[in-house]
């Protein structure tokens, strides 16, 4: 560890994870682990389905299959290393790799955020204008729309790392989280991060804002067109075809405002075991989203579970 009254530049940063609490580390090693493979399988048949099945040839299986890929590199961008931390006593990283690390992580998150709100449109016109889908939704459009979420949101991730990684870091360098979480890496710095404070401000508004008011909207004029229909199995099928949508935003936008916006502890015995929940709700929040995705799209989907369904019975006379 670097001492604090040195002025040498951080050449690595020691991630202190659960180092203060080691009998959970091999615990939480398994649930981890186990909850990764699952992301990984679960993803993986949503990716294979949405490109092999031919029923599933449409946008929103398309946007699907690129909300599962972008679940694989969202958690294989912190988990590994996460997993890593819990078996080794020596938890350092590289300067160079904790801003490659730092990028991906940002890049898949604000990603997924502006996916969430593509799908969103993609839902509205389904429900909203039918007549019109196959012509405001065609492969022109879509494609570019998805290729849009990703090119958006790898653009903020270099700047915000490029902000971040610029700063002079001449003190302690020991990170009080599992990864380069962003924010835990510039309260090290040595440095005024004015620029990096309001510059994380405006990337906030423009996204997560910005696509929560698009997904408010766009499910408020949803639900009175869904309210209009006059049968009850009419109303039914079409809240069915977005239900896993809303579903999977509830629950990654849920815990993301439940893990910021909850108060703080103000006392030190209850700060420290805010501490250790902090840590641990951040890094469930990053595992459960992407194992909860695929379940919430199988469950409540009938054209995937008859895909993956389909897929397993040839998998089945393949071997």
């Amino acid at each position: 560890m670097v001492s604090s009254n040195q002025t040498s530049p951080v050449m690595a940063f020691v991630l202190l994870g659960l180092s203060a609490h080691p009998k959970l580390e091999k615990t939480f090693f398994m649930l981890i682990l186990l909850m990764y493979l699952v992301i990984l399988l679960g993803n993986g048949v949503l990716i294979l389905v949405t490109i092999l099945d031919s029923r599933l040839d449409t946008p929103m299986y398309f946007f699907l299959g690129n909300l599962s890929f972008l679940d694989i590199c969202y958690t294989t961008s912190s988990v590994p290393l996460t997993l890593n931390s819990f078996l080794t006593p020596r938890k350092t990283i590289a300067f160079s790799a904790c801003a490659v690390q730092m990028f991906l992580s940002f890049a898949m998150g604000a990603t997924e955020c502006v996916l969430l709100s593509v799908m969103a449109f993609d839902r509205y016109v389904a429900i909203c204008n039918p007549l019109r889908y196959s012509e405001v939704m065609s492969k022109a459009t879509y494609v570019p729309m998805a290729a849009s979420s990703w090119v958006a949101g790898s653009l903020t991730a270099m700047v915000q790392t490029s902000l971040a990684m610029r700063l002079p870091f001449c003190g302690d360098n020991i990170i009080n989280h599992f990864t380069c979480e962003i924010l835990a890496v510039l309260k090290l710095a040595c440095a005024d991060i004015s620029v990096n404070v309001i510059s994380m401000g405006v990337t906030n508004v423009i996204f997560l804002g910005v696509p929560v008011l698009l997904i408010t909207f766009s499910y408020v004029f949803i639900i009175a067109t869904i309210l209009r229909i006059p049968s009850a199995e009419g109303r039914r099928k079409a809240f069915s075809t977005c239900s896993a949508h809303l579903t999977v935003v509830i629950v990654f936008y849920g815990t993301f405002f439940f893990m910021y916006g909850k108060p703080k502890s103000k006392d030190l015995l209850g700060a420290d075991k805010q501490d250790l929940a902090d840590k641990l709700i951040s890094l469930f929040y990053g595992v459960v989203t992407p194992m909860l995705n695929p379940i919430i799209y199988s469950l409540r989907n009938k054209d995937v579970k008859g895909a993956v369904r389909s897929l397993y019975v040839l998998v089945c006379l393949t071997l």
